[in-house]
């Protein structure tokens, strides 16, 4: 046990960022965003349909994101340290947003079109998840991180079914943030901005290239710039 403990102990560190830090900070917020916040609203809210068969993938979501760390964490201590680096960066920044412009939406249906068991799980969900602290969703963005973590493993480079099921669900996780009325799409949208930059900083950057460019001496820098001039 002390052994496996070991190895794997580069795994609480997402933990211990999820129990200190993500989860008292988001329900502090819950507690007192509620009344005077700002309304995210925009006009084709209004036509996206509310479709309460998305419950299920909005739920998978859960399942989703902590399985994808938690291959990671087992597979590839690389892999594992940019997708933690790309969740928890996104996620302290949606805190640090909510703290300093707290937003909600009414985009929630009073009632029901339908009732049916998929309604049913969408009325817990309302009861337990207030319509607070959206921008920019998380569903959304820790998905494509999700995603992106198994786009870029190694070991599943060569099993298309588990990157085309990944893509699958992670386009039906978006889609329900939306097709729920749990979100409005500017807060999809802006997910979709704030995991692109962290996209090109986590996996398009080459640090140890930017590094080694900083270390060559100026003269010599300089000779070379004059060469390729």
């Amino acid at each position: 046990m002390k052994a496996f403990i070991k190895r794997y102990s580069h795994g609480f560190l997402v933990l211990g960022y999820l129990f200190f830090i993500y989860l008292p900070w988001f329900s502090l917020l819950e507690n007192h965003v509620t009344r005077n916040y700002h309304i995210i609203h925009m006009a084709v809210d209004d036509i996206i349909p509310f479709c309460e068969v998305f419950i299920v993938p909005y739920l998978l979501w859960f399942f989703y994101v902590s399985g994808v760390v938690a291959y990671t964490i087992f597979t590839n201590k690389t892999d594992y340290y940019k997708t933690v680096i790309f969740l928890c960066v996104g996620m302290t920044l949606f805190l640090l947003i909510s703290t300093i412009y707290p937003n909600g939406c009414q985009l929630r249906p009073v009632v029901f079109p339908r009732n049916n068991i998929f309604t049913q799980l969408v009325l817990r969900l309302y009861h337990t998840d207030t319509p607070t602290n959206l921008f920019p969703s998380i569903h959304v963005y820790n998905s494509l991180g999700a995603h992106f973590a198994v786009l870029h493993s190694e070991r599943l480079s060569r099993k298309p079914v588990i990157r085309n099921s990944s893509l699958i669900l992670c386009i039906s996780i978006i889609l329900a943030t939306m097709l729920l009325k749990q979100h409005s799409i500017f807060d999809v949208a802006s997910a979709f901005i704030l995991a692109t930059v962290m996209y090109l900083l986590v996996y398009v950057v080459d640090y140890q290239a930017v590094i080694e460019r900083l270390r060559v001496p100026r003269p010599e820098r300089a000779a070379n710039e004059g060469e390729m001039g």
